[in-house]
């Protein structure tokens, strides 16, 4: 597992360590655990990715054939 070397202003790395002593774990297990999940997340791209594949299987059978013609989109009701 690589090792990262961070710097941090003093009353931030103080901050955390209270934190994780609250957690009752290691300045490092936070660490960790912060990046994992920022690691794991879903990105934006993904997200949308995700989102046209599921739009794109639920659009049943498409076929241009079908589609009305040009006078029945234009017609009007006649009073």
């Amino acid at each position: 597992m690589p090792n990262i070397t961070v710097s941090l202003p003093d009353d931030v790395y103080r901050r955390a360590r209270i934190r994780a002593a609250e957690q009752n774990v290691s300045l490092s297990a936070l660490v960790r655990r912060i990046l994992l999940d920022v690691g794991s997340a879903e990105t934006d791209f993904e997200r949308r990715r995700r989102l046209q594949e599921e739009v794109l299987a639920s659009v049943s059978r498409f076929s241009a054939g079908n589609r009305l013609g040009r006078d029945k989109v234009h017609a009007r009701a006649l009073r």
